[in-house]
């Protein structure tokens, strides 16, 4: 799931950086570059134990680079994923209850909220989206393509919004307009979380 959606961050990296020239410094792309390398790279050679110490070490892989909010908020995620206390099976439950601590955390660090113009916008719908899912005892494919959409239809709508987090608040209305970058990027993991799972029932 990492992997590709790592994929479809360099995918679109150049475009990410196109949104983040309104109201950033035109980086976002090259930050989520580094930080999905990052990603990749602890998921390859962690000697971790089990999937909650690799997420942990993921996220603060993540963290770790130098990307302001953006890694600040995808990092804090991902760590935030291995506090989950889920099974052995790792069925559809037990990776909503993974996304729920991940949020969790993430709550706890930020007063972001949807809304506001940032990475949140795409993330809590998605994360809700999939806890819905998975109570109403559908599958993790389907759980996760509900995600993916509702990852989508979040970011799509910061189009119309008007920043209130970082130096994009400074220039309020000229805000309105353009997708937030952060969002998108939101959006781009879980179409690669969704992508996978398709994937892999397809092989």
């Amino acid at each position: 799931m990492f992997a590709e959606a790592a994929r479809q961050i360099r995918r679109e990296h150049e475009t990410l950086s196109q949104l983040d020239c309104v109201a950033g410094d035109g980086d976002h792309g090259t930050t989520m570059l580094r930080a999905v390398e990052k990603l990749e790279g602890t998921m390859k050679t962690s000697k971790a134990r089990n999937l909650n110490e690799i997420l942990r070490e993921a996220g603060w892989a993540v963290l770790d680079v130098d990307g302001g909010a953006s890694t600040a908020i995808l990092g804090t995620f991902i760590a935030g994923m291995g506090d989950a206390d889920s099974g052995e099976e790792s069925d559809c439950k037990d990776l909503a209850a993974s996304f729920e601590a991940g949020l969790g955390a993430l709550l706890k660090q930020t007063k972001a909220r949807p809304g506001d113009k940032t990475m949140m916008d795409a993330l809590v719908p998605a994360v809700q989206a999939f806890e819905a899912a998975a109570s109403a005892g559908k599958s993790v494919r389907e759980a996760m393509q509900e995600a993916a959409d509702a990852a989508r239809i979040g970011a799509d709508s910061t189009r119309d919004m008007v920043a209130r987090y970082g130096r994009a608040k400074f220039l309020g209305e000229k805000t309105r307009g353009s997708p937030d970058p952060g969002a998108t990027s939101i959006a781009l993991f879980f179409r690669g979380f969704s992508e996978a799972l398709i994937q892999m029932k397809e092989a």
